[in-house]
């Protein structure tokens, strides 16, 4: 028998063998891209090349495996019996099952100290005589599984050690699933977010149920009885998360590849769109001819023209028809802030709509969508998705926390791609999105203050700002459904000379100081998911 110290060290010895095959796979991949990121890790810029790293490790078929072996190394316990705190397992056979798989299920059950009612069985034919086998004066919880479905050593300690916290109803944890013996797959979930819940239920199959009597009859006689139960319960307490990955499960319910149609608002108020523009007639007209095509019933555009010189771009804005374009002139260094904050406070609109002139619309139909979501009283800001002109997702909301700042989510993915579970395609509330294209009810804009000109001249002044909103109940929200092309900075520029970097650098300062961004994780994302990738990659 091997001693404990040479198990560890075997263990040990393994898990670098692994994490070499998982940089092997990045590498054969993708070699000049490993090479570029492996440049920035031997020059010492470590958060550039992490944030390269981090997708091409994640894409390794051994990544998960690895993460695996580096959480399970002290191992994990079972839990133990507890009476006060009673969690009882439906198991639905109605659906047909193999007898191995569910002979699975029961023995990680009974490694847990759970007791099972089988839906289906001769002894519980029906839901309705599981619920009169249950003891409700011990006000239990219920754990509704598949067959085949197991559970991790210790899930039952950890949801109860939940239980102690929260007057929630629903407590839901991450799951992976099991493809032949092995566990792949992982989803690693974000917190609440009732909006991602209402295109894609996240939490069915992997969650335990503080449900009453009359509860679990209301859906008694449903064939998909546990999601019932779920949105009944949810919609009673906002669920808790436990940011562990306690369940293995056989199969998952298939994701919508896309948001259901939205019900556009009947009566659209008046909106201000403002963009703020330099120079690059090309892109202004490209812009404004496609404001001028979209199907909304009270536009105003406001053009806010910074030092402009071209001659070209000059004659344009003074064709403009003033009977549909207002133009301000705002001189000066380059502010988005203040260009935008002058804008707002000129504009008439119920809701702003802040542009950049380098948006092309594509659609007839995108600010009615943006609209009818920044009239729900508890949105903030409303962001599109925005694409690359090649079509790859240049935004599709914003992480707080990616590179110890801010990130775009899903960014360099095709829209048809599955990405993170079909996240990209799907509305969600997030910490911010993006002012390239955000709509906002303007009172909403003016109590906060509107954007931070001081410490946020060019950049993160969005970030700030959705956050600030956040802070007073009205929540950002990404919005795939208003999709548009971004052809990012080309008017501006990059900050490439000495002076923008210093500017860059202090904006960047001033994010941390005021939003411990290097600090703080994004509900919407989750710890085990890297700080430095925007795709969603498991940390490792």
């Amino acid at each position: 028998m091997q001693s404990k110290s040479t198990g560890y060290y075997l263990g040990r010895i393994a898990e670098i063998w692994l994490t070499i095959l998982v940089h092997f796979d990045a590498f054969r991949a993708e070699p000049r891209a490993y090479l570029t990121a492996t440049k920035w890790w031997l020059k010492r810029k470590r958060v550039r090349a992490r944030g390269q790293f981090a997708p091409l490790l994640s894409r390794s078929s051994r990544a998960y495996r690895l993460w695996i072996r580096r959480q399970d190394r002290n191992g994990r316990p079972f839990s133990l019996p507890d009476a006060d705190h009673p969690i009882i397992v439906l198991i639905d056979l109605e659906g047909g099952y193999e007898s191995k798989d569910l002979a699975a299920s029961l023995e990680s059950l009974a490694a847990e100290r759970l007791p099972v009612l089988l839906i289906g069985s001769p002894e519980t034919p029906t839901l309705g005589a599981a619920i009169d086998r249950i003891n409700w004066c011990d006000h239990p919880w219920l754990l509704p599984v598949s067959p085949g479905d197991r559970i991790a050593p210790g899930a039952a300690a950890a949801y109860r050690a939940a239980m102690e916290e929260t007057v929630a109803r629903v407590i839901y944890a991450d799951d992976d699933l099991l493809i032949g013996r092995r566990r792949q797959r992982p989803y690693f979930k974000p917190d609440w977010n009732s909006e991602l819940f209402r295109h894609c239920d996240y939490i069915t199959g992997a969650c335990i149920l503080r449900a009453s009597r009359s509860d679990l009859e209301a859906v008694a006689d449903e064939p998909d009885w546990p999601e019932r139960l779920v949105r009944r319960l949810a919609g009673k307490e906002p669920p808790l998360h436990v940011q562990v990955m306690l369940h293995h499960r056989r199969c998952r319910p298939k994701p919508r590849l896309s948001a259901k149609p939205l019900d556009v608002a009947t009566a659209l108020p008046r909106i201000s769109i403002i963009v703020p523009t330099r120079n690059r007639v090309d892109l202004l007209r490209t812009c404004l001819d496609g404001v001028m095509s979209t199907d909304y019933p009270d536009v105003e555009v406001i053009v806010v023209d910074n030092d402009s010189d071209d001659p070209d771009t000059l004659a344009y804005l003074a064709a403009l028809d003033p009977k549909r374009y207002q133009v301000l002139r705002h001189g000066g260094a380059f502010n988005y802030s203040a260009i935008n904050n002058r804008a707002a406070h000129a504009a008439q609109g119920r809701l702003l709509c802040l542009l950049n002139n380098d948006i092309e619309v594509t659609e007839p139909h995108w600010l009615a969508t943006l609209a009818t979501q920044a009239l729900r009283p508890e949105v903030g800001a409303v962001g599109a998705r925005l694409l690359y002109p090649d079509g790859r997702i240049q935004h599709a909301g914003v992480v707080i926390g990616i590179g110890n700042a801010a990130g775009h989510a899903h960014r360099f993915l095709r829209p048809e791609a599955e990405g993170y579970f079909h996240r990209h395609n799907l509305p969600q509330f997030t910490m911010a999105v993006t002012a390239a294209c955000l709509v906002v009810e303007r009172d909403k804009f003016l109590a906060v203050g509107g954007l931070n000109e001081r410490n946020f001249a060019v950049a993160f002044n969005d970030v700030d700002l959705c956050l600030r909103l956040n802070k007073q109940g009205w929540q950002s929200l990404y919005e795939p459904r208003a999709t548009l092309i971004h052809h990012e900075s080309v008017s501006r520029g990059l900050d490439c000379d000495p002076v923008g970097v210093v500017r860059f650098a202090g904006e960047l300062a001033a994010l941390k100081q005021l939003w411990n961004t290097d600090e703080i994780y994004d509900p919407y994302h989750h710890p085990q998911l890297s700080r430095a990738s925007e795709q969603f990659a498991v940390a490792l």
